[in-house]
């Protein structure tokens, strides 16, 4: 949807975290003097300038679409629950659309269940070593909407999309890259069938001059692929280290990021030279350090159990303790229970909810079993557990919104105990 088909609309931001911020601040460049509706079903919005504004808050927020013409969906709020409120003369768009609907340049959309942000950043950071003008836009960049004033036809836009980005997308990008598809948002979505139709709107509205880069093991996604109008380019996933030694994240995989290379013409060497340059990101497999002879790991972005059976498999029968659980997702932990169970772990430190669900899938548990409800509790068990030479992992298998803010004040909670109590 163009920003000229909603001029002469009444039009509703819904949500107002992030995402609808930057819708905002996009719109009101565009039409200085209009009167935009915000429904959030927050109480309040404190520090929002009510000038040109109708607010909507509360419980009953979705109530205001129908007074409006076009609805700029946030990407946090359910495409189902937002549905039984649309008329047929409703318009929904989102940020997303309204950039693809804009954008000049070449996009170059991730999505996958996990790996998107690494996969992202490398791209990123192979085609900016490789003299292009790529911009990293999205979940891992900054708001997308903002680049529109500034945009050439030249410049490459990497954005991370998520399955909530996409399930009302009605645009692809040029380039796709699809990592894995694996349960999770299922309380989002409600089912995976649904949960994969969001994600395959990556390449649903290509055509035979885009391009989809696509992991092959992947039965659902090749199958996803096998639809595409897209030119296909299959990879098979492999292990690889990115980084420097002291540095290295040794579970990510190069491949489709080496392809989008590639694509855009950047020389092999500038590609191998941007992977053993990258700096790997924060809360994925990230070493914290050694202290009083236990090497920690915080793997805090391990939200779906298969990442944390892939840190197990990366980092082998060194590990004696982990730290799992959080938010339950109604995603099985048999398959996590299986590799536990053919592991070399002495301890299990659990979260609630799914610390529960963890333990009752265990039919051999673990020497010690532990049921905490914060990482202060956690970490003190880790050192009074873990013997030395052995590591300790938070690799939690769950979300963590029931006990932290996100995961990244998990990990970081984590990093900060084990430091003030191996000091």
């Amino acid at each position: 949807m163009t920003i000229n088909e909603v001029k002469n609309k009444k039009i509703l931001i819904l949500g107002f975290a992030r995402e609808g911020k930057d819708v905002l601040r996009f719109l009101r460049k565009h039409f200085p003097n209009k009167v935009f509706g915000i429904a959030d079903q927050k109480e309040s919005l404190p520090n929002l300038p009510r000038k040109k504004l109708k607010l909507h808050l509360g419980k009953d927020y979705l109530k205001a679409i129908q007074h409006y013409d076009v609805v700029v969906k946030s990407p946090g709020i359910p495409l189902r629950t937002v549905a039984p409120f649309l008329l047929k003369r409703h318009q929904l768009t989102s940020e997303t659309d309204l950039f693809f609907s804009a954008c000049q340049g070449a996009i170059v959309g991730i999505t996958g269940t996990k790996g998107k942000s690494t996969t992202a950043s490398l791209i990123y950071s192979i085609l900016k070593k490789g003299g292009k003008k790529a911009k990293l836009v999205g979940n891992i960049g900054r708001p997308a909407l903002q680049f529109l004033s500034k945009q050439t036809p030249e410049d490459i836009f990497v954005f991370e999309l998520s399955s909530f980005q996409l399930e009302d997308l009605r645009q692809s990008p040029h380039v796709a890259v699809f990592l894995n598809l694996y349960q999770e948002h299922l309380n989002h979505h409600g089912s995976f069938d649904a949960y994969t139709r969001a994600k395959a709107n990556i390449t649903l509205h290509q055509t035979p001059t885009d391009f989809l880069v696509y992991n092959a093991k992947d039965k659902h996604i090749s199958r996803i692929a096998e639809k595409s109008r897209a030119q296909t380019i299959p990879y098979i996933q492999t292990r690889q280290s990115l980084g420097s030694p002291r540095s290295r994240l040794v579970i990510a995989s190069p491949q489709p990021a080496v392809l989008v290379g590639r694509l855009f013409s950047v020389p092999e060497t500038t590609i191998q030279g941007a992977i053993k340059t990258f700096k790997p990101l924060s809360h994925r497999l990230e070493n914290v350090g050694r202290f009083k002879g236990i090497t920690f790991y915080n793997d805090s972005l391990a939200t779906i159990p298969e990442a944390t059976i892939e840190a197990l498999n990366v980092l082998g029968n060194n590990v004696a303790t982990l730290v799992a659980g959080g938010y339950d997702r109604n995603v099985s932990m048999a398959g996590l229970a299986r590799r536990i169970e053919k592991s070399k772990i002495e301890t299990l430190i659990l979260f609630p909810e799914t610390g529960t669900k963890i333990l009752h899938s265990v039919k051999k548990k673990p020497k010690n079993v532990f049921q905490v409800e914060s990482m202060k509790e956690a970490s003190r068990l880790c050192y009074k557990h873990t013997p030395k030479g052995k590591i300790c992992l938070l690799s939690p298998a769950a979300s963590s919104f029931n006990l932290f803010k996100d995961y990244e004040d998990r990990g970081n909670q984590f990093k900060k105990f084990v430091k003030r109590y191996g000091a």
